[in-house]
């Protein structure tokens, strides 16, 4: 990874030069790589994504436990990468995945984070869950 300060050669050059927030925080959104669902958005750091590409294992920063995760250690959910994309900014992360053991990656037990549809009705906002 380098550091690309020039706009044109960020936004179309080939260095891979990721963009941190001021948490030092990058956003990913975890798809699987057959099925194109979304599964997941989370949060990597640096060192989540140094082992990301250096194990091919999905890892992400926790910002509610300040630490470090394996996708997979506690739910046996290993998530594989298929491949990582960047943003044309870079400052967002589009990661495709083979979803291991069951394929749910939602720690409800769900196969994607994205199981609720927000409908209005009569003005009001609620939320449906689709199965």
């Amino acid at each position: 990874m380098s550091i690309v300060d020039n706009k044109a050669a960020l936004e179309e050059g080939t260095a891979f030069s990721p963009k941190f927030d001021a948490n030092g925080l990058i956003v990913c959104v975890t798809t699987d790589a057959t099925t194109r669902e979304v599964l997941m958005v989370a949060y990597m750091n640096r060192l989540a994504l140094d082992k990301t590409l250096e194990t091919g294992v999905a890892h992400y920063w926790s910002r509610s436990r300040q630490s470090l995760w394996r996708k997979g250690d506690t739910s046996g959910q290993v998530q594989k990468v298929v491949s990582l994309r960047v943003d044309c900014d870079q400052d967002a992360l589009l990661l495709d995945v083979e979803p291991g053991g069951d394929g749910k990656a939602c720690h409800t037990g769900r196969k994607s984070c994205f199981y609720r549809r927000i409908e209005l009705n009569e003005g009001r906002t609620s939320l449906v869950i689709e199965s």
